[in-house]
């Protein structure tokens, strides 16, 4: 071998060492770029939240930050691991838009996934049911069992007087307010956004042919609500409403006193009362129809939209007395006259006294 051979053949030799150490190098690199490129994907796109029965809410209350919505996913076991999840929620900036509210979370979501969510506000609602309850603050206390906001907040509106005026009602007639429902409600809702909520319901259901209906028969709203509050509590039977609803209207009419128990009820604050007797009738309170005149002040609870409908559709009868019926079934006997109606109370009395109901 010639001198010029034996350098070009070393020659050839060092190259492909460098080239194989250069494969080498560039296998590690790709190998150690892929383990992490993995690892990142993982971060991102692999299952994070554990769940045992499928799904639940997570509850980020109102000023909430990024600690606390770590601590709410943590306290809740609901996060497999945490560091990918601060890692990929800081990527997406979510830490700076963090959004209160009740969020529907699945197991095996993923934390690019539950960053989206929770990012988005996107939050699940939740149904509340207002029915015929006495009080506000029955009412208070079922909103705020059900929503963000504590029952104190909302009776504080309710009883603000400034406050109410301006959505044009006062502490004692706001019950008119409230028509009873199912509606739908962001667990984050607060206490004013709920009143400006019942607002806005309140519009819709007094619509032109209500209010057309309540100017006819020279009542307010608010009067119509409170009538049809005595209306509701009177009898359990719907059927029956347009006729005791028709009877109370003959009343007002003529000038009678409405005399309607659950009034007196509502006066002695006793719900346990079964049967009104001469004593209670004696009771000096606005409420009580028996001592005064015309409607009470306000609702005695908040009407079912089946009994405000009742009093702008009543039954056109002659009617003024009512009593119920002895044979308990709910129903009432009507009467045009004081005769009439002293047989059925007889006969309603004797019943009780049969059933040792005295009070």
């Amino acid at each position: 071998m010639t001198k010029i051979a034996f350098l070009t053949d070393m020659a050839s030799r060092k190259v492909a060492r460098i080239r194989r150490w250069v494969f080498i190098l560039l296998l590690t690199s790709i190998g150690i770029g892929g383990s992490w490129a993995y690892k990142y994907y993982q971060f991102i796109y692999a299952s994070n939240v554990s769940i045992s029965e499928g799904t639940r809410y997570v509850l980020l209350p109102g000023g909430v930050d990024f600690e606390g919505v770590q601590t709410a996913l943590l306290q809740d076991g609901l996060l497999e691991d945490l560091e990918s999840f601060i890692w990929v929620a800081e990527r997406k900036n979510y830490p700076s838009k963090v959004k209160a509210g009740r969020y529907l979370l699945s197991d095996g979501m993923s934390n690019n996934s539950l960053v989206n969510l929770l990012r988005s506000g996107e939050q699940q609602p939740l149904t509340l049911t207002l029915n015929n309850m006495r009080f506000t603050e029955d009412l208070a206390s079922l909103a705020g069992a059900k929503l963000e906001f504590d029952s104190s907040d909302l009776m504080n509106l309710l009883t603000d007087r400034t406050y109410l005026n301006s959505i044009g009602f006062d502490p004692i007639r706001v019950k008119a307010l409230f028509i009873p429902n199912t509606y739908e409600f962001y667990w984050s809702t607060t206490a004013d956004e709920f009143i400006d909520r019942m607002a806005v319901e309140y519009k819709k259901f007094w619509n032109d042919a209500r209010k057309s209906k309540a100017k006819a028969l020279g009542l307010t709203q608010t009067e119509v609500s409170t009538l049809a509050s005595i209306v509701e509590k009177e009898t359990l039977v719907r059927e029956e409403k347009p006729r005791v609803a028709g009877l109370y209207l003959n009343r007002i009419r003529r000038g009678i006193k409405l005399q309607a128990d659950p009034t007196v009820i509502y006066a002695l604050g006793d719900f346990t009362v079964n049967r009104v007797l001469r004593e209670h009738l004696k009771i000096d309170n606005p409420y009580n129809t028996y001592m005064y005149k015309g409607l009470p002040p306000g609702p005695i609870c908040i009407p079912e939209p089946s009994s405000i409908d009742a009093v702008l559709n009543p039954e056109k009868h002659n009617y003024i007395f009512m009593c119920a019926k002895a044979d308990f079934s709910g129903y009432h006997s009507f009467a045009t006259n004081l005769r009439e109606h002293n047989r059925n109370a007889r006969a309603y009395q004797r019943a009780l006294n049969e059933r040792k109901i005295f009070k």
